[in-house]
């Protein structure tokens, strides 16, 4: 009897069961409504639903009528690999390749431009520094339309100001924009003036996420602002470094307003200045070969891929994230 009683006292009390199970019995826990998958779908759902709709589906659309020819009363017909065997037989292709080339490599001039002025605008005490960004922003937020404008005029071979600047110190300047060796250096400086903004805003949220305590050290063993400069904040920064690289080369590669709006059809540097982007306009809203178009836009497409791919690969040797 008094067994049993002090063995009723020493057992836990009853704990009423509500799906839980002790540690170490075979039971199975059960998933409460918030534990399950359908609240990720519920969440993911409307991105997925927007990517494929605006995304996945055109691509797919674009591949399957790159092998298609379409009529000039519309319809198309089947050809195979007719666009694609044309397309590399063009010997427009490998001018556009090669100008969207030269493009890149100058836009890509831009990153350690907005890397000096990021680093100029973070400097300690400066006043203004939001009204500084501001101004660095305006050109990503103005039309593309009015740019092209402005710069034209800027660059304009009689009355220009670039040109009236130039006379001053006795240069004579040129039509900048009609000039075949002249017309993609120039579309490529709008292009780094107008992306500007974008990096600086970049590197400097990359600069003020650096610890203050890493530049403390360093002042305390006698380091100089080029060496913290090379060896701090250039290597701390180099994931920033990696990211605006890999969306400048992608936005570079896909260049065509400024080349349609500051040059024009019927422009003599055209030749020297048509991207592979437009020679997509041309094929497909000139000439009306929307199969031939499609072609182009998937060889751009697997071009910036592999780039990309060849970008991520490469980051590997020289991006620090610790």
């Amino acid at each position: 009897m008094t067994e049993a009683i002090a063995a009723r006292e020493i057992a836990p009390a009853a704990v009423p069961d509500r799906g839980l199970a002790a540690p170490g019995s075979g039971r199975r826990r059960r998933r409460g409504p918030h534990q399950s998958g359908w609240w990720a779908l519920l969440f993911v759902g409307p991105t997925a639903l927007g990517m494929a709709v605006f995304y996945l589906w055109p691509t797919v659309r674009t591949f399957l009528m790159s092998f298609t020819e379409t009529g000039p009363f519309g319809g198309s017909q089947f050809v195979g690999l007719a666009n694609y065997a044309r397309l590399f037989q063009d010997p427009e292709l490998l001018g556009a390749l090669r100008n969207t080339a030269i493009y890149t490599v100058i836009a890509l001039v831009g990153i350690p431009i907005a890397i000096a002025i990021a680093a100029l605008l973070n400097t300690a005490g400066l006043k203004g520094r939001s009204a500084y960004r501001t101004l660095y922003f305006i050109p990503v937020v103005t039309m593309p339309a009015a740019i092209a404008l402005v710069w034209r005029m800027i660059f304009n071979g009689d009355f220009g100001v670039l040109n009236q600047f130039l006379a001053v110190f006795g240069i004579r300047g040129t039509s900048w924009l009609t000039d075949p060796h002249t017309a993609l250096v120039a579309i490529a400086v709008v292009g780094i003036w107008a992306g500007l903004g974008t990096n600086v805003v970049i590197f400097l949220a990359g600069l003020q996420g650096i610890p203050d305590t890493i530049m403390e050290a360093a002042d305390l063993d006698g380091a100089g602002p080029i060496r913290k400069f090379f060896s701090i904040t250039i290597p701390m920064l180099s994931p920033t470094i990696f990211f605006v690289s890999v969306i400048g080369v992608i936005g570079a590669l896909q260049v065509f307003d400024l080349v349609y709006m500051m040059l024009g059809r019927n422009n003599p540097a055209m030749p020297n200045t048509r991207t592979i982007v437009y020679l997509f306009y041309q094929a497909g809203f000139i000439d009306h070969e929307q199969g031939y178009a499609a072609a182009i836009a998937f060889l751009l497409l697997v071009i910036i891929l592999v780039l990309t791919v060849v970008q991520f690969r490469l980051q590997k040797k020289w991006v620090h994230y610790e």
